[in-house]
């Protein structure tokens, strides 16, 4: 298991992809678990398969990834899904 906090933020765009795709690397050839930690919803959705939304410390919502992104059911997560679209 790889536990990573927030290993791509503050990196150029091509340095960060340079990281997720590893990370995607080493979930298939090794079988890894990657706990991922971030705010960047972008990163979430190209990277997880299953993500918790937490607030003031708590899990408000958790899932599939893509079901959790395309339809929050949680009011933060709605919150935060459409900060990121402005």
């Amino acid at each position: 298991m790889v536990i990573a906090d927030e290993p791509t933020s503050n990196l150029d765009v091509t340095i960060q992809a340079k990281i997720l795709a590893l990370f995607k690397k080493l979930q298939t050839q090794m079988h890894l678990s990657i706990l991922l930690i971030t705010h960047d919803l972008g990163v979430v959705r190209f990277v997880a398969n299953r993500v918790f939304v937490l607030s003031q410390g708590r899990i408000v919502e958790s899932g599939n990834a893509r079901v959790v992104l395309d339809k929050p059911g949680h009011d933060f997560t709605k919150q935060l899904m459409a900060a990121t679209q402005i």
